[in-house]
């Protein structure tokens, strides 16, 4: 069995370290080490799993992104290490992962084409649950200053925190500048990922990413669904919807319980070994 997997979903790469095949002990400084991508094996964040054995189609996942910082839910990383355990453990095409923010139900829609649908459960708008400071109740269309530059922001939780910017300026370059600003403001005292959205009609969004944990990122489902739940919310779009990224395409659906579920593709890339050099650098003090 290899020591590594390597899989990307739309340009977003993480690794996949399998607790039950390779001696490393999960952790932040473990998967900083790994995601430096001069210095290690290069990725947005490590999938370590599954933590257990599996049980009753229940499959225990770790996630870190690639500043060492923990995930709590990554759409992309779910439905990457869904393929890895359809390839490697269960026959089964529908199981559950379950994360350190809850469960999430999967379904390998095309195994050869790497085709995954995953359930994102029910988004919260409420500031508490962000966080957000200086907002009772639900985020929505909070007025914010970043840098002398006052924008309106919405603010959710969906296993992660999320700041959504609605408008027509949705570029690169902006994410890149504003991106960070945003996800290091005082208001949100863990920091939280950040879409600038394009509502380009009622069934497609345009968005650029910044996600505190890895920065400018090409692709995320959480993220996807994020911008697609508040354009939902304000009423923008209907209930099913394509979020396009600089990566590709996923599409989100929002059912009438307020459920959210992505589908989309993923791809491995490689599989190998550590070198004797590399993996005592590894587990290092």
């Amino acid at each position: 069995m290899a020591d590594f997997a390597k899989y990307h979903a739309l340009g977003n790469d993480y690794l996949v370290i399998d607790p039950q095949q390779v001696a490393l002990t999960p952790g932040g400084d473990l998967a900083r080490r790994l995601c430096d991508r001069h210095l290690g094996l290069g990725a947005d964040g490590v999938l370590f799993g599954p933590m257990a054995p599996i049980e009753d189609g229940r499959v225990e996942l770790h996630i870190y992104n690639s500043d060492g910082s923990v995930c709590g839910r990554s759409g992309n990383g779910i439905r990457l290490f869904a393929l890895y355990v359809a390839e490697n453990y269960l026959k089964e095409t529908e199981f559950t992962v379950r994360t350190m923010a809850g469960d999430s139900p999967v379904e390998i829609v095309d195994l050869g084409a790497g085709v995954v649908r995953i359930g994102m459960g029910r988004p919260s708008f409420n500031a508490a649950d962000v966080p957000m400071h200086g907002v009772a109740g639900p985020a929505m269309d909070v007025p914010l200053d970043v840098d002398g530059t006052v924008l309106t922001v919405s603010a959710l939780n969906n296993g992660n925190p999320h700041a959504v910017v609605l408008g027509d300026e949705v570029s690169p370059a902006r994410a890149r500048h504003q991106g960070p600003l945003i996800a290091g403001h005082r208001r949100f005292p863990e920091r939280t990922n950040v879409q600038f959205v394009r509502v380009t009609d009622r069934s497609t969004l345009d968005i650029e990413i910044w996600e505190r944990g890895a920065g400018y990122t090409l692709a995320s489902g959480a993220c996807a669904c994020a911008a697609a739940s508040v354009a939902h919310a304000k009423g923008a779009v209907d209930d099913r919807i394509t979020v396009r990224m600089p990566g590709g395409s996923l599409e989100v659906v929002i059912d009438e319980d307020g459920l959210v579920w992505m589908t989309g593709p993923v791809e491995q890339i490689a599989e190998g070994r550590f070198s004797s050099a590399f993996k005592a650098r590894l587990v290092a003090p």
